[in-house]
C-alpha cells in the first residue's frame, strides 16, 4: 500500500480545532496530494474519528477513495475493567466503535496504540488476523513499541501464520532520537515502515519557545494542567535542546524557510521513515508544514543537525564500545579484534 510522504494527524480535531477547521485541513491536505489520514479512538474522546467520518460522508468518492485511513485502539474508552488493553474483548468493541464513528466498512491501517503487558500477544494477533480476514482491517500496525516488542510481534505472527504488522508509529524528532539505537534497526530488518508522530517535538522545534521565557498560555506547553508541561520543563533544562533549536533556526534562515519545515524535512529523510505525521491546530500551520515536502536538505545541513541533536548514548552497548556494530564491512575480510 502506497502512502504520501506526509500524513495528516487528527489529534486536535474536536479539541483545539473545531469541526469546520478540521474539514478545511482535510480538504487542503488531500488537495495537496496527501493520502494518509491518522486518527485514534481516544482522540478527543472519539470525536476526532466522528469528524473524519462526517468529512468522508460529505465528500465525493473521487476524493475519499484516495484516502488511506488509519486508526488505533488500546487505551480506555469506557469505565470498564475490560475496556482497555489489547485483549480480544476490548479490541473487538473498540474496532467496531471506530468503524461506526468513521462510517466505513474497512480501516486501511489499524494500529495497536501501545504494548499490553497483560494480554498474551497470541491473543492480540489472533484477533487482528481475524479482523483482516473479516474485511474490517486492511493492514496491521504497531505504535509506541520498543525494539524487542516489535521483534516479538513479528516473530509470533510469522510462527503462527497470522497477518504480520507492516508499520510502526513512534515518536521521532531531532530531540527524540534514542529509537535509532534499537527500534529503527528492528523496523528496517523486518520491513516495517516508520510513521513518526510529534516530528516537531510538540512545537519546540518551530522556534516559538524562547529560553528563559514561560510558554504562552495558549500554547501546548503553556497549559499548566497538561502533562506536556512536565516534558517542556525537563527538556528546556537541557543545553542540548537549545543547541538543536539554534541549529534548526540557523539552517532555516540560510534556506529562507521556517524552522518547522527544516525539522520535518530532517525526519522525512531518515532511514526507514515512510510518512511523517503532521499535527496542526490551524490551517496556516498545516500550510507551512506541507511546504516541507518541497525542501531537501543538503548533506552538510543534515550533518549540522545530526551533530547538534546527537543523544550521546552511554558507552555500552551503543557508544564507542559498540561502534564496530555500525561499521561497513572492511574490504578484504572482517575487522580483527584489535580494530575495536
Amino acid at each position: 500500500m502506497v502512502v504520501s510522504a506526509y500524513a495528516l494527524g487528527t489529534m486536535t480535531f474536536g479539541g483545539a480545532t473545531d469541526e469546520a477547521g478540521s474539514h478545511k485541513q482535510l480538504d487542503r491536505f488531500v488537495d495537496a496530494g496527501g493520502t494518509l489520514v491518522d486518527t485514534a479512538d481516544v482522540y478527543t474522546g472519539g470525536e476526532s474519528e466522528s469528524i473524519v467520518g462526517r468529512w468522508l460522508a460529505a465528500r465525493p468518492a473521487e476524493v475519499t477513495d484516495r484516502v488511506i485511513l488509519a486508526s488505533k485502539g488500546r487505551f480506555p474508552t469506557a469505565d470498564d475493567p475490560n475496556g482497555v488493553g489489547l485483549s480480544r474483548r476490548h479490541l473487538a468493541r473498540a474496532l467496531d466503535a471506530s468503524l461506526r464513528r468513521l462510517g466505513v466498512a474497512t480501516i486501511d491501517l489499524y494500529q495497536v496504540h501501545a504494548w499490553d503487558p497483560l494480554t498474551p500477544l497470541e491473543e492480540t494477533l489472533s484477533f487482528l488476523d481475524d479482523a483482516v480476514h473479516a474485511g474490517k482491517i486492511g493492514y496491521i500496525g504497531l505504535s509506541n513499541f520498543t525494539g524487542w516488542q516489535l521483534q516479538r510481534a513479528v516473530d509470533v505472527a510469522a510462527f503462527t501464520g497470522r497477518t504480520r504488522p507492516v508499520s510502526l508509529q513512534p515518536q521521532y524528532n531531532l530531540l527524540s532520537r534514542e529509537l535509532e539505537w534499537e527500534i529503527v534497526p528492528a523496523a528496517q530488518a523486518n520491513g516495517l515502515g516508520l510513521l513518526p508522530w510529534s516530528p516537531l517535538a510538540g512545537g519546540l522545534l518551530t522556534g516559538k519557545y524562547k529560553r528563559g521565557e514561560r510558554p504562552a498560555s495558549q500554547t501546548r506547553f503553556g497549559d499548566r494542567s497538561m502533562p506536556s508541561q512536565v516534558m517542556y520543563e525537563a527538556r528546556s533544562a537541557q543545553q542540548r535542546t537549545w543547541d538543536v533549536i539554534e541549529a534548526v533556526a540557523a539552517v532555516a534562515a540560510d534556506r529562507g524557510v521556517s524552522s518547522a519545515q527544516v525539522a520535518l524535512a530532517w525526519v522525512a529523510a531518515r532511514p526507514g521513515v515512510t510518512s511523517v505525521i503532521l499535527g496542526a491546530r490551524a490551517l496556516d500551520q498545516l500550510e507551512d508544514n506541507l511546504a516541507a515536502a518541497d525542501l531537501t536538505l543538503t548533506a552538510e545541513e543534515i550533518q549540522r543537525l545530526d551533530t547538534a541533536s546527537d543523544p550521546a548514548p552511554a558507552d555500552y552497548p551503543y557508544g564507542n564500545f559498540g561502534a564496530f556494530q555500525r561499521l561497513r564491512p572492511i574490504t578484504g575480510g572482517r575487522p580483527s579484534l584489535s580494530t575495536r
